[in-house]
């Protein structure tokens, strides 16, 4: 019962943050491209932590709302901020989704929005995708601003596909799995590897080598599948040593059962992508 009322409280202080920079957006205060304040003057104004604020902001970042800028600050996003999307989370919740049921949709969706990116993607959407690369690697040592910076990089992946109908479907599986995943990215210990398959998937897109970028795309969910069943397994150790040393394989092939059930089925061929338009 203290777990859950503790994540009702750290809901509560993220939604305290979303909603007071709506409401800033929303009254003129803040335009497309405003920095924010700084971070302690903007926590003590809210009477929240500076934690807590991070937070926040990062829920924000993943939405699209707010773009980080490592070592320079955080602004509002260019372009329309959305807030009415209905909680992929809550029906995950209430329907029960499993992590590699998830990690099967974006296997079939990202692996072609990859491709179709490497066919269509605009100049601008090679930039944006290597400032990206960039903040992932400048952020390695910080696994908060990592999975920000990581979350935006598969956003302009999908934007750079030319569908607006898959990369809106992506966004709401996104947006969903950040706010799971960043409960246990502290546990990560896989990010420079992670930063280079992000760094070679850029390259091929760039390269418009559609099967190239299809096939690092598989390749990087696969090992992210792997990196993040165990995330979740270290979450789910029991606080007793005594307990770990009973059965330390039981905990690892539980997590094996959920997040790695599909890797079998990756291996299967997937469906070509369009032609481009």
């Amino acid at each position: 019962m203290p777990r859950i009322k503790q994540d009702l409280t750290d809901t509560h202080r993220t939604m305290q943050v979303v909603n007071h920079i709506r409401a800033l957006i929303e009254n003129g205060t803040l335009r497309p491209g405003d920095k924010i304040p700084p971070e302690r003057e903007f926590a003590r104004s809210l009477n929240i932590s500076r934690a807590s604020l991070r937070t926040g902001i990062g829920y924000l970042a993943a939405m699209g709302v707010m773009k980080v800028r490592h070592g320079v600050g955080t602004f509002v996003a260019d372009g329309p901020a959305e807030f009415g999307k209905a909680s992929f989370s809550l029906m995950g919740v209430l329907h029960g989704f499993q992590s590699w049921q998830m990690f099967e949709v974006r296997l079939i969706l990202e692996s072609n929005l990859a491709a179709l990116a490497a066919e269509r993607a605009t100049e601008e959407h090679h930039t944006a995708l290597a400032e990206e690369v960039a903040e992932i690697f400048a952020s390695i040592d910080s696994p908060a601003d990592f999975l920000i910076h990581d979350v935006l990089f598969h956003r302009i992946l999908s934007q750079a596909s030319g569908n607006p109908i898959l990369g809106a479907l992506m966004e709401t599986i996104t947006s969903a799995l950040y706010d799971k995943r960043r409960k246990t990215v502290e546990r990560s210990t896989d990010l420079r590897e992670s930063a280079e398959m992000h760094r070679m998937i850029y390259r091929a897109i760039r390269a418009r080598n559609p099967l190239e970028a299809r096939k690092l795309m598989e390749q990087h969910l696969r090992m992210a599948q792997a990196a993040q069943g165990l995330e979740r397994s270290a979450a789910r150790k029991p606080a007793k040593t005594a307990s770990r040393s009973t059965a330390p394989h039981a905990e690892l092939d539980s997590a094996r059962s959920d997040d790695q059930r599909p890797l079998a089925r990756a291996d299967q061929e997937l469906p070509s992508c369009p032609p481009a338009q």
